[in-house]
């Protein structure tokens, strides 16, 4: 027999009033569809799982209105509005991560007698993960010509790509007609004169009619979208063919595959705990994956880019153009990168991964998916 559970109930489990249900019920947002024996108003699993839904909404900032549409929408079921809800609460975690690393910086130029502007201040509030760490870009983040080899001959025939978080650039095919997406205005600001036109949109809603290109590519960009299943499936609205480089956590011991994660930075498992897993994301659109082997030398400075290269972590421009860092927050930074000084200065680090001086590239779980 279904549960059954009182407005009091209820109420206390989620942590809101008695009043604030008796209003939801009020205005037809939620309203208890079961009695108890005892004739009491009561709450279905069906009521509880709306109910859960509506109040994530309202601690994301959502108003009542727009909440009734979201959870009314009969495209979206529980799990698709769990994922839209992990995704928005991650972008929340994002921004104030970089809010954080907005405040640390001025909090170091106050400590040498300099004062912000009053523009600079008011940035704080309004900052994104890549407004905050992409200035740090075209300094470390560069095309990799092997890796944009793999790339390019994934796109096949295609002569129009769009380049869906296309950030400065990196990746963009020069022999063909290209069009790029990016949300970050700092970004964009970094293009190079002459690449690509760039238009200011989010991959979950791109602003093209359907089929409008050859191909699309993302390039190490998925795992900052809010929802990458819904950017995946816009990606191949618009295009005939898509193509995506990212990772692969789903083996049970992916974490161990590269050493910074399994030695000094075991926080990286939670960045991408509940996302869509490789096999969730290749099935959103058909596509197949092709493992990216990273050189040893590899131009493209993403966080597994210095395998073969540690003492690269220790700086911290390095660090900065990398989303990981900002992310897992600067007490496990710090931590991580004072292990791994005192191991290189030590002979640790080299005694644990000796092995990788033979390698010319290193399998650490990067893909193409291809569809």
């Amino acid at each position: 027999m279904e549960e059954q559970l009182t407005v009091g109930h209820v109420a206390e489990l989620a942590g809101v009033t008695v009043r604030t249900l008796h209003h939801y019920d009020e205005i037809g947002l939620v309203r208890p569809s079961s009695r108890t024996a005892a004739g009491y108003r009561a709450y279905s699993a069906g009521d509880v799982e709306r109910l859960r839904e509506v109040l994530a909404y309202r601690r994301l900032g959502f108003g009542l209105r727009e909440v009734a549409v979201l959870v009314d929408d009969p495209a979206t079921d529980a799990v698709a509005h769990l994922r839209r809800l992990r995704g928005l609460l991650l972008d929340q975690r994002d921004r104030a991560a970089a809010m954080v690393t907005a405040i640390d910086r001025e909090l170091e130029a106050r400590a040498m007698g300099i004062r912000t502007t009053p523009e600079e201040q008011l940035k704080m509030f309004g900052a994104r993960l890549y407004d905050a760490i992409g200035s740090a870009y075209p300094a470390t983040r560069r095309t990799e010509p092997r890796i944009a080899a793999q790339i390019w001959a994934a796109l096949g025939d295609a002569r129009t790509v769009l380049n869906v978080g296309a950030g400065t650039g990196s990746y963009e095919p020069p022999d063909r007609d290209v069009t790029a997406v990016e949300p970050s205005a700092v970004m964009r600001a970094q293009r190079p004169a002459g690449a690509a036109p760039c238009v200011a949109a989010a991959a979950e809603s791109l602003p093209f009619e359907d089929r409008s290109f050859d191909a699309a590519m993302a390039v190490s960009t998925v795992h900052h979208w809010p929802d990458a299943v819904a950017g995946l499936r816009e990606m191949r609205r618009v295009a005939r063919r898509v193509v995506v480089f990212t990772y692969d956590a789903d083996d049970p011991g992916w974490l161990q595959r590269f050493w910074l994660t399994r030695d000094y930075l075991p926080e990286f498992a939670g960045l991408v705990t509940g996302r869509p897993s490789l096999a969730d994301l290749a099935g959103a659109i058909g596509a197949r994956t092709e493992p990216v082997p990273i050189p040893w030398d590899c131009a493209d400075g993403f966080f597994e880019a210095h395998w073969r290269r540690p003492e690269a972590y220790l700086d911290e421009q390095v660090r900065r153009a990398v989303s990981v860092w900002t992310r897992v927050g600067p007490q496990a930074e710090r931590r991580a990168v004072s292990r791994l000084r005192d191991d290189l200065a030590s002979g640790r680090w080299a005694e644990r991964n000796c092995e990788l001086v033979t390698l010319d590239a290193a399998e650490l779980g990067l893909r193409l998916l291809v569809a």
